[in-house]
């Protein structure tokens, strides 16, 4: 499993502050979760993380691989805000089945689970994360979500990770534009494939390029692919197709 950072954000702007960064409501995580992605005036991704009220405090909940640039940005943005933000030593435990005390469900899909935020790991250990997440199309950091992506390409929207009636956020006009002004051209799709595939290999059809393979598990992975040229799909080693 992932390693992962946990943030407090507490002060009496917290609310408002992380409402206007970030692509997720940040009033609905009262009491409950939700996920989120923090991004570049361009559109393009930084982190991804859930957001979790508690009394007086909101907690950020990233992987630990872009937890430093999260920081760093939530610093910068913080002005002078009545905000503070600290590195907590809190726990992130996941897992399937009965939801123990305290925990929340993931926010992203039903197959998810629940995650707990404590001072121990009471983690289900035997949980197959990455066969999960490929199957159900959620995208990973750092492997399907890069300083490169947008995050409609990147199945956001189908896991609760934006809301677009929630107000202004950093990139929204290039989210919406994509939202509301043009088809997809491109982006990540669950495939299946016959023979060896790995994390990077250039996907071609025909004698075009249709796209690279991101996170693989087995026989399946997702890749981010130009809709076009989704065709006789093959890498180096192996035929690709589309799942449903």
């Amino acid at each position: 499993m992932n390693m992962r950072t946990v943030l407090a954000i507490t002060g009496t702007d917290r609310v408002d502050f992380l409402q206007g960064l970030i692509t997720n409501d940040v009033t609905r995580a009262e009491g409950g979760i939700v996920y989120a992605a923090l991004l570049t005036p361009q559109g393009k991704f930084i982190a991804d993380f859930f957001v979790i009220g508690k009394p007086n405090t909101l907690l950020v909940d990233v992987n630990s691989s872009v937890g430093a640039t999260l920081f760093q940005r939530l610093s910068m943005y913080r002005l002078r805000a009545d905000v503070q933000i600290i590195e907590t030593a809190l726990i992130v435990s996941r897992g399937t089945g009965s939801r123990p005390d305290g925990a929340l469900d993931d926010p992203r899909h039903s197959a998810l689970g629940w995650r707990h935020y404590g001072d121990q790991d009471i983690s289900d250990h035997t949980v197959d994360w990455p066969a999960i997440e490929v199957a159900n199309l959620i995208p990973s950091t750092g492997v399907d979500l890069t300083p490169d992506t947008y995050i409609l390409e990147a199945n956001f929207e189908a896991i609760n990770g934006v809301d677009f009636k929630k107000g202004c956020f950093v990139g929204q006009e290039i989210v919406a534009r994509m939202k509301h002004k043009s088809t997809l051209k491109k982006g990540l799709r669950r495939v299946i494939f016959d023979g060896d595939a790995a994390t990077g290999d250039t996907i071609m059809s025909g004698d075009k390029l249709a796209g690279t393979l991101h996170s693989v598990h087995g026989n399946q992975g997702i890749a981010y692919l130009r809709f076009d040229r989704t065709s006789a799909m093959t890498t180096q080693k192996a035929s690709l197709h589309l799942t449903d």
